[in-house]
């Protein structure tokens, strides 16, 4: 028995390896030439300031006006042209899809072909939350890929990127299929993408390059990596097909883009919560908090409900909701199965519109924004913050990118704005619309309140 056991541990390994690479194509050279052509490479200029490091005594100084006597004028900030590498691929017609953060803030973009044709493309339109964008070329005899379906790929497909890492144009790798729906948030991007994790070595300049499949169809962008060293680590990230193409055919027609929104803040079911709730495992998003007014509360969503299924899919964990609730069209009615106090119920949402601010669809070298904040307040009141006798504005919502995104969190209770030694005393919404109103653009803001038992001092630069 033993000597089966070994010879058996010889075999298969051996058989299992020539399997493996028996479910690549012998004809993988024909599929990269095919879809090659419709593959590009982006070079994405910015102007970029370095600002020198300031003294904290000039940040003293700069927020409370206290005198710190006389020192040496620090440089003025030194502007200059970055130059970053990306790629993509033509879907339509003249359109090329990409990764927003290949062309964010640029003011030029020019597009190589792998018959070193260049153009200087138009930027469409831009989705941070996806992390997606549309450029433009004004040429002839353009090659388009084949648009695959990201809902059919399993776990273990074999995917083929085609991209130019660290420049080298072009560049062609396989993988597997290591996961799918992954959620992930890096800076704000992604929040709404359901990513499919592979194991293709993706490196910078990868970003915005075509996933194939073995039928040479496009079926994920690739758009990130999880790396230790800023190179490639085993782990790579592409942004599914269906998602993507969603997302571009919204930029195309309407220049920006509409997501379904129910207003809600959600968590995880871990195990104890889960025989706390009387449910058979840990499963669905968890409702902690119902926001009033929207689509949720119209539709009776209550704080402790736990959301199985959303629009007939079902919901595994939090992060799975918003991918899901994302990808439907405002004004749409959507059900959804919920667990409540040891029943499954159906309730009807009509959804209401993702708020976002302007600029995460406009082209990226135009940054106005009538917000220079770019958050939400309302009167503090005990109903909103939960403690009687509050005075201030509490914050409702934070729009993703903006000066306030990361600093100032939903919840927070504002009470006071300083700036170059000048309090503003924060009482209500129309005091602190009164106080913005004094700034101009570039201009260096101290928010003051409270987060929960905790007193905050946040520096915000208005836009």
């Amino acid at each position: 028995m033993k000597k089966f056991i070994y010879l058996l541990s010889l075999i298969t390994p051996f058989f299992l390896g020539n399997f493996a690479y028996a479910a690549l194509p012998t004809d993988l050279a024909d599929l990269v030439e095919d879809s090659a052509p419709a593959v590009v490479n982006i070079t994405s200029k910015k102007e970029v300031t370095r600002n020198f490091s300031r003294s904290p005594l000039d940040e003293f100084e700069r927020f409370f006006g206290i005198p710190r006597g006389q020192y040496p004028q620090q440089p003025e900030p030194e502007t200059r042209e970055a130059v970053g590498f990306g790629s993509g691929f033509i879907f339509k017609n003249e359109y090329i899809l990409t990764n927003f953060h290949v062309v964010d803030g640029a003011t030029e973009v020019i597009v190589s072909l792998n018959d070193r044709r260049e153009f200087q493309a138009e930027i469409v339109g831009v989705d941070p939350l996806s992390d997606l964008a549309v450029l433009k070329i004004d040429g002839n005899n353009l090659k388009k890929v084949k648009i695959g379906d990201s809902d059919k790929l399993s776990v273990g497909d074999w995917v083929i990127a085609i991209g130019s890492p660290f420049s080298f144009d072009f560049s062609v790798t396989a993988g597997i299929i290591s996961a799918k729906g992954r959620s992930i948030n890096n800076n704000n991007i992604g929040n709404y993408v359901p990513f499919i994790q592979t194991d293709v070595a993706i490196n910078p300049g990868n970003s915005g390059g075509p996933l194939l499949n073995l039928d040479g169809e496009v079926v994920g962008i690739n758009s990130q990596i999880y790396s230790r060293s800023g190179g490639y680590q085993g782990l790579a990230f592409a942004i599914p097909i269906n998602v993507a193409m969603e997302v571009a055919d919204q930029i195309v027609k309407n220049g920006k883009v509409a997501r379904g929104y129910l207003g809600v803040r959600v968590g995880e079911v871990d195990n104890d919560l889960a025989l706390a709730l009387g449910m058979k495992k840990p499963y669905g998003a968890l409702i902690n908090d119902v926001e009033k007014g929207e689509s949720a509360d119209d539709g009776g969503l209550l704080p402790g409900d736990v959301i199985l299924e959303f629009d007939e899919k079902e919901i595994k964990f939090s992060g799975d909701l918003p991918h899901v609730v994302g990808r439907i069209m405002p004004g749409t009615k959507a059900d959804a199965k919920v667990f409540r106090e040891g029943k499954e119920i159906t309730l009807t949402f009509d959804l209401g519109e993702l708020p976002t601010d302007d600029r995460s669809f406009v082209p990226a070298r135009n940054s106005a924004t009538e917000d220079p904040l770019g958050m939400r307040i309302a009167d503090a009141t005990e109903e909103n913050t939960g403690r009687e006798g509050i005075e201030g504005v509490v914050v409702t919502r934070v729009a993703s990118g903006s000066p306030a995104s990361g600093r100032i969190a939903r919840g927070d209770v504002i009470t006071e704005i300083r700036a170059s030694g000048k309090k503003y005393p924060i009482q209500n919404v129309q005091d602190f619309e009164n106080a913005v109103e004094d700034f101009e653009s570039g201009d260096r803001i101290a928010l003051v309140g409270r987060r929960g038992a905790n007193r905050f001092f946040v520096a915000i630069t208005v836009e």
